[in-house]
């Protein structure tokens, strides 16, 4: 494990996990814990925040549909400025940096920029929130292949981003974060794309926490399953039939 030094100004990039504080890494913990300065998004749960030193100073930046508190150029200039002002900057991300969380993006702008720079990996919640959901997102009877994509590209001019037929016909579980607010255009693609009706579906909300919620259906039933309930985002979204799992293992869950 790489030394973690206050002698001198560095950046860390730290996921924090899905929500759990128990799935918070050893290194994520103690960083936090000599930290000069936390720079945070919305997500994080409030007992990952109580980890950050007492000190320190905390900014938070979160990012939410349709309310930015700061643009992505505007955390990378502030990142620049600590760095320039404190020792240890920690960039406190939700899940992993660098799982659809624009931590390559802030590594490179730091680096280009002269700042040290360290990622600590954290457990994304497209591994997490399946995991507690009793999904396997692998099994050899039903699924040797998994592809993580986001569904914020689905819509409008980032439409041809994302190939769904490609990833329909290539991969046997799907992972899709930021899909709620775009599942109906997903699942008229995959249908399209001559994914089966039946396919099992899962979405899974506050994943790891204590008010998780798991709605289960197939790609016919699911959107109007959600309105029914009114589920709404955040939240991951599963498509294969490792789902059919879900029943036998969710019910050994505490």
């Amino acid at each position: 494990m790489n030394k973690i030094s206050q002698n001198s100004s560095k950046v860390y990039l730290v996921g924090a996990g899905p929500g759990d504080p128990g799935l918070m890494t050893i290194k994520g913990k103690m960083i936090l814990e000599m930290a000069d300065v936390v720079i945070y998004d919305a997500l994080i749960s409030p007992d990952i925040l109580a980890m950050i030193n007492s000190q320190a100073e905390r900014i938070c930046v979160g990012k939410r549909r349709g309310s930015h508190s700061h643009s992505q150029e505007e955390i990378t200039a502030l990142l620049i400025q600590k760095a320039q002002e404190k020792k240890v900057i920690v960039r406190l991300k939700g899940g992993d940096p660098f799982i659809f969380g624009r931590g390559g993006e802030e590594m490179v702008d730091l680096i280009q920029s002269g700042i040290a720079t360290e990622v600590v990996p954290g457990v994304t919640s497209g591994i997490a929130a399946p995991a507690y959901s009793g999904i396997p997102l692998t099994h050899r009877d039903y699924s040797s292949s998994v592809t993580f994509v986001t569904g914020h590209q689905s819509a409008g001019r980032y439409r041809c981003h994302v190939n769904w037929r490609a990833i329909a016909q290539g991969s046997e579980t799907i992972v899709i974060y930021m899909g709620i607010h775009n599942l109906a255009s997903i699942i008229e693609e995959l249908k399209n794309a001559d994914l089966p009706l039946d396919t099992p579906i899962a979405l899974i909300r506050w994943a790891t926490l204590p008010q998780q919620q798991e709605l289960i259906g197939t790609l016919s039933s699911i959107l109007e399953q959600m309105q029914e309930k009114k589920f709404t985002a955040p939240a991951i979204v599963v498509i294969g039939r490792t789902i059919n799992l879900h029943s036998i293992l969710a019910s050994h869950k505490d």
